[in-house]
């Protein structure tokens, strides 16, 4: 969302972005021209920041919104309230049903599966990351599938290809031995669980360092510890670094022999697609949504089955033997630059 305010900015266009609470790792990147509005929503969260989105709604009246990571669509809400003339772009980012299942609470999952029948189809326009999230959200929201547009994230920016060449300080990235990157929040969405695992079938047949980048989420604090006590009981410990959240894994991932990401499901799947950008071949779980586009059903990486640790593994191993086509890679990721994906989001909001 940075890249594409940042990118609607520079067309000469007036954005604000709007956060329920200006926090995070990424609170100092907003782009000039951009101006930040911190709702300072309280908790309850999804109530704190619908309110303080349809006030300044009321007070700014921007021609449009752009909503994203808005599962249930608060933004219709506080547009309703706000009864601001605002057109209303939601983008979906997620593959809800996988969400909603991923989730502890069936009965919350339920009353979001009712929310979203009742409120998507007040939006104006519906863009989704993927095809796969655009079919799963219209069917869902039981709307004509036409009515949503599949728009990727943007992921090539002429920074990217400078960041890629910074230096990395790291252990294991000091001599040959090749190293597979995992990155994603510690979580179960991502199943680090069968990385692990897979990790141990490499291990079994040739030297390797795997090194997971991500922080760990505060909810997900038993998952992580968890995953650090797999990684001893498969007695790869000392071969594997949890390193944590890093300002530049373009570095890492550019010198890296491969990337796995073995999620149960995606929206998008942005690492993939940055990966490719910077050359380095990937291996993905056919999940949904979004790493079969990304690699045209196996095309630019393999694809292996959910859960699947043994295919995984052998996938990795394939990659790690097979010849790096890096350049092949990275005209295939030329499909998500920033430039292209932030026309396409103004073609949307010029038709809405």
């Amino acid at each position: 969302m940075l890249r594409i305010a940042g990118g609607i900015a520079a067309r000469g266009i007036a954005t604000d972005l709007v956060l329920a609470r200006a926090e995070g790792q990424l609170r100092d990147r907003v782009p000039a021209g951009v101006r930040a509005i911190d709702l300072g929503a309280r908790r309850p969260l999804v109530v704190g920041k619908t309110i303080g989105l349809a006030r300044y709604l009321a007070r700014v009246r921007p021609g449009a919104l752009v909503s994203a990571l808005d599962v249930v669509n608060a933004a219709a809400v506080a547009r309703g309230l706000s009864r601001a003339p605002t057109r209303l772009v939601l983008s979906i980012h997620t593959n809800l049903t996988e969400q909603f299942a991923d989730k502890p609470d069936l009965g919350i999952a339920r009353v979001r599966r009712l929310l979203v029948r009742a409120l998507y189809d007040r939006a104006d326009a519906i863009v989704a990351v993927s095809q796969g999230v655009a079919d799963d959200a219209a069917r869902i929201a039981d709307l004509d599938p036409r009515r949503v547009t599949v728009i990727p994230n943007p992921i090539v920016t002429p920074e990217l290809s400078v960041r890629a060449q910074e230096p990395v300080s790291h252990r294991f990235f000091d001599d040959a031995t090749p190293v597979v990157l995992g990155v994603g929040r510690l979580v179960r969405q991502k199943d680090f669980a069968t990385l692990l695992r897979a990790f141990h079938a490499v291990r079994k047949r040739r030297d390797a360092r795997l090194v997971i980048l991500g922080p760990a989420d505060p909810r997900e604090a038993r998952t992580a510890a968890d995953l650090h006590a797999l990684a001893c009981e498969l007695g790869v410990g000392d071969d594997v670094d949890f390193a944590g959240w890093v300002p530049n894994p373009a570095a890492y991932m550019a010198r890296a022999d491969v990337l796995a990401v073995s999620s149960i499901y995606e929206g998008f799947g942005n690492v993939i697609a940055e990966a490719l950008a910077v050359g380095t071949p990937v291996v993905a779980t056919d999940c949904p949504s979004g790493p079969a586009e990304i690699l045209d059903r196996g095309r630019y990486g393999r694809l292996v089955p959910v859960g699947d640790h043994e295919a995984l593994g052998d996938a990795i191993l394939g990659t790690l033997a097979a010849r790096r086509e890096p350049a092949a890679l990275r005209a295939r990721a030329a499909r998500y630059r920033t430039e292209q994906i932030v026309d396409e989001y103004l073609a949307v909001l010029d038709g809405v």
